[in-house]
């Protein structure tokens, strides 16, 4: 997967892995605004051990991709690889890319618990701020806050305007209103998500890519 051409030395480098099962107008909300507030926000697909995928990673990146040129904006490219299972892993090879950037790894408020049982949690918070964006439904409580600060963590809380959606809901109930429109030709392509008949009419959105 290409990789997207950004400004070569960023001071910051807010980096957000995600299953991208698929990209949501949730994730496209959260990308936009990192995007306004990073100097560069650097995404990749990555694949949840804990979790049950829909579609193939290849197939994820490929919508995350799709996501992410739909957005046009030049602080935000994609680099599958940054992915893999383990944050430590994405962390250390975006250290290597950025050696002299402040590193920022954003996660929703959702993953503010499961934190401290992560991999060398404690060797991650060391290598990174960690900004958390709340979402509704995953209030945070200044317990979570501390447990993480105890553990090292440096914590910023980003305040934004993020729609109440789940890739995780949509895979149990599918609702063509949640997909960007920048989404509709690869999951037509792939015969993804079972969203064929759902396509939105007419359009460069309801066609596949060739």
């Amino acid at each position: 997967m290409s990789v997207t051409s950004a400004k070569p030395d960023p001071t910051t480098v807010a980096l957000f892995g995600t299953s991208a099962d698929p990209p949501s107008l949730g994730h496209r909300a959260l990308l936009a605004g990192l995007a306004r507030h990073y100097p560069l926000v650097v995404t990749w697909a990555s694949t949840n051990p804990y979790k049950r995928h829909g579609a193939p990673l290849a197939m994820r990146t490929a919508l995350l991709q799709a996501l992410v040129d739909g957005l046009s904006n030049p602080h935000l490219l994609l680099d599958q690889g940054l992915s893999s299972t383990r944050a430590i892993e994405s962390l250390a090879a975006a250290r290597r890319r950025w050696p002299e950037a402040e590193l920022v790894f954003v996660v929703g408020s959702d993953l503010v618990d499961q934190i401290p049982s992560w991999f060398d949690a404690a060797g991650i918070l060391a290598s990174c701020r960690l900004a958390v964006v709340p979402r509704q439904g995953w209030p945070l409580g200044p317990e979570q806050l501390e447990t993480l600060k105890r553990l090292g963590a440096s914590i910023e809380l980003l305040q934004l305007e993020i729609p109440a959606t789940a890739s995780s809901a949509f895979r149990l109930q599918p609702d063509p209103a949640l997909i960007p429109p920048e989404l509709w030709p690869v999951l037509l392509q792939h015969d993804l998500y079972g969203l064929a008949g759902a396509a939105p009419s007419g359009g460069a959105a309801g066609r596949p890519r060739r």
